[in-house]
């Protein structure tokens, strides 16, 4: 009998049925400036309507929060987490996304959950004004075991010039406000499943899953409320490396965004983990984001308004003088 590259582990057809489940709710995140669909070698975006554009991308995965998806059968999240991931990171800079693109790879392509995770980049993606114009699927028998996946997003964004955030306009006095998180979102699950060994063992009345799996906040619709009303000053991802490494990544030389870590409202999960592992809280700080999913900066002058357009939003901090970028008292 001679080889086929289904012999080798690859089946083609099970990719083209993939296809099929996915491109009508793709189509569906198109608009006018979509200008070819599904199949062809490179995805055309049109940009219109602009002064002076400045395309803001950004990339990612979902990391080992995957792990936790496959083991638990459910996959419906992990889409939104992707799309979620990179959208968050151009949204810093006042970016609103324009298109996204995803690369799934596998060991043995099911086209049922390869198109459950697509399904879950276009509630996002329609969620947020925002096109799914491409993407690769890559089955790679001997790189991946039978069962396993894993997932990365490209998104692109754009914003005006003259309206890039970028932390510059941060000075003294300025305050800090949170916008929770709905979890963990895609960070720290490597050291999550180290102490969390039982998935379906029962957490606040429901499958300790359902509370992991929770997909991870988008904030474009919250930021671009603001944005029509105030002119923030910096905006910062809270994502791997927790409050502790990112909120710095916006503080000019010579200022310091000083904490209260006594207002951070901190999810009951994270407490049980950081209980159950014996975690130091300094460590929580530096890797998860303890329920705070992104920051704003703003001049003390509009941090009521900001406060009253975001449901949930409180101040955790200002921005003092000083040389360590960040303080947590």
């Amino acid at each position: 009998m001679s080889n086929t590259y289904k012999s080798a582990g690859v089946d083609k057809e099970e990719g083209y049925k993939t296809v099929d489940k996915i491109k009508k709710a793709v189509a569906e995140t198109h608009n006018e400036n979509v200008l070819n669909n599904l199949g062809s070698f490179g995805a055309f975006y049109e940009i219109a309507g602009y002064k002076n554009p400045v395309l803001v991308s950004g990339t990612d995965g979902v990391g080992t929060k995957l792990k936790v998806a496959l083991d638990s059968k459910k996959y419906d999240s992990i889409g939104v987490d992707c799309f979620a991931m990179c959208a968050n990171d151009i949204l810093c800079h006042g970016a609103k996304p324009l298109f996204f693109l995803d690369y799934l790879a596998c060991g043995k392509l099911d086209a049922d959950i390869a198109a459950e995770i697509v399904m879950g980049m276009v509630k996002a993606c329609k969620d947020n004004n925002c096109a799914l114009i491409g993407g690769e699927t890559a089955e790679m028998p001997g790189m991946y075991k039978p069962g396993d996946y894993d997932v990365a997003g490209f998104c692109v964004g754009i914003v005006e010039k003259d309206q890039i955030i970028d932390g510059s306009k941060i000075k003294p006095d300025c305050k800090i406000i949170a916008l929770p998180s709905s979890g963990f979102h895609s960070n720290g699950f490597s050291l999550v499943r180290k102490i969390f060994t039982d998935f379906n063992e029962e957490f606040e009345g429901k499958p300790l899953y359902e509370t992991l799996l929770v997909p991870t906040e988008l904030y474009y619709q919250p930021i671009h409320k603001i944005l029509e009303e105030v002119s923030l000053c910096g905006i910062a991802h809270i994502t791997g490396g927790g409050i502790i490494e990112n909120i710095p990544r916006i503080i000019p030389e010579n200022l310091c965004a000083t904490i209260n870590v006594s207002k951070i409202k901190i999810p009951s999960i994270m407490l049980e983990l950081e209980k159950r592992g014996n975690i130091d809280r300094l460590e929580m700080y530096g890797t998860f984001n303890m329920g705070v999913g992104m920051v704003v900066v703003v001049d003390a002058e509009h941090a009521g308004k900001v406060l009253n357009l975001v449901d949930n939003a409180y101040e955790i901090g200002e921005i003092t003088e000083g040389p360590e970028k960040i303080n947590l008292i």
